[in-house]
């Protein structure tokens, strides 16, 4: 079967040499087709993650999260600025499992970050949209790599969606940062535990002017609650720290704690560690979404799942039994065709 190939697509080597010399224009239209859905890009993309791969790995990588209206578009921008006045390259991702119903949700950011998206030294990127979350994360994993082979040594990977995509984006960096409010009610229960737990650094952000008391005892019911948590095998201790993203306050303490965070990690081991970890928990979390991909591919199993879905409402079969039909039946159309 012959596959569509969009006209404008570049040669492998011409995305490949692109992205390694830190072209902008190249690199957007490099993570274009790595977000392809394609076959044809696919193999394309496949091909130039392969070579790009040794000039990558060499960033620090930051995983930014927080509630609804905690201000991280604000203070993604303010801590941009701040990393490029100190020399380094920014790369902003965003992973939204959403986006495939609303395309314009993480657009905003763009304009959000008028004087950060205005800079040479920072490249902003809307995330990937896709069907399933871990789809979203590893198109999100590629275009990391991309970034990082195009020279930029800072990833902030933001999270946009809610749930899952906190556990997505923690599981592909190497600092996770909890931005919170003060004064919005009982802080602690307005966020999960699982996120607390995965949180390196706790940050209350627009802590300014009349909100600067409730932050104080804000930062105090977090670091005592952070205490509650087993160790980290990282050996790092989380801290809570204030900042104001509006007033560009507190954004320098940001990044001491992260740099003592790399320093500790680079020391003990962990970092390279962790990396590890996270390169074969990608391999295993492709694979599970290639199967699952190629189970809802099948055209056999495409037809009879609304047949099942009747029985199973009906009370005519187990949803159990209906899973393990469906499951035999993929196996058996697998063989004829490797027969």
């Amino acid at each position: 079967m012959k596959h569509y190939k969009p006209k404008n697509r570049l040669s492998a080597q011409a995305y490949i040499d692109g992205v390694l010399k830190g072209d902008r224009m190249v690199l957007s239209r490099a993570i274009t087709v790595i977000e392809s859905n394609l076959e044809s890009d696919k193999i394309l993309a496949k091909e130039i993650i392969q070579k790009i791969l040794p000039a990558s790995g060499n960033s620090m990588r930051i995983g930014v999260t927080g509630v609804p209206g905690v201000g991280k578009s604000t203070f993604i921008e303010a801590f941009g600025k701040y990393l490029i006045s100190q020399g380094h390259k920014v790369a902003i991702l965003s992973i939204d499992p959403s986006s495939q119903r609303s395309k314009g949700s993480i657009l905003g950011d763009k304009t959000r970050m008028e004087e950060l998206s205005g800079m040479e030294a920072a490249y902003i990127r809307p995330s990937a949209s896709g069907e399933t979350l871990g789809g979203v994360a590893n198109k999100t994993a590629e275009s990391m790599l991309l970034c990082e082979a195009a020279g930029y040594d800072i990833i902030l990977i933001e999270t946009v969606g809610v749930g899952q995509s906190e556990t997505a984006v923690h599981g592909m960096t190497d600092f996770f940062l909890l931005l919170m409010l003060a004064g919005a009610g009982d802080e602690l229960q307005g966020i999960k535990k699982g996120i607390m737990e995965m949180a390196d650094m706790v940050v209350i952000n627009k802590a300014d002017g009349d909100n600067m008391k409730q932050s104080d005892k804000a930062r105090l019911q977090y670091q005592n609650a952070l205490h509650l948590f087993p160790p980290s095998e990282s050996g790092w201790t989380p801290t809570v720290t204030k900042a104001s993203a509006l007033h560009n306050t507190g954004i320098e303490t940001v990044w001491e704690n992260i740099l003592n965070y790399r320093d500790l990690v680079a020391s003990n081991g962990y970092f390279i560690k962790n990396r590890n970890h996270q390169k074969i928990q990608w391999m295993y979390d492709t694979i599970n979404e290639e199967l699952k991909q190629l189970f809802y591919g099948s055209e056999a199993i495409a037809n009879q799942l609304p047949k099942l879905e009747s029985q199973i409402i009906s009370s005519q079969i187990s949803p159990v039994k209906a899973a393990e039909d469906m499951i035999t039946q993929f196996k058996e159309t697998l063989s004829l065709k490797t027969d």
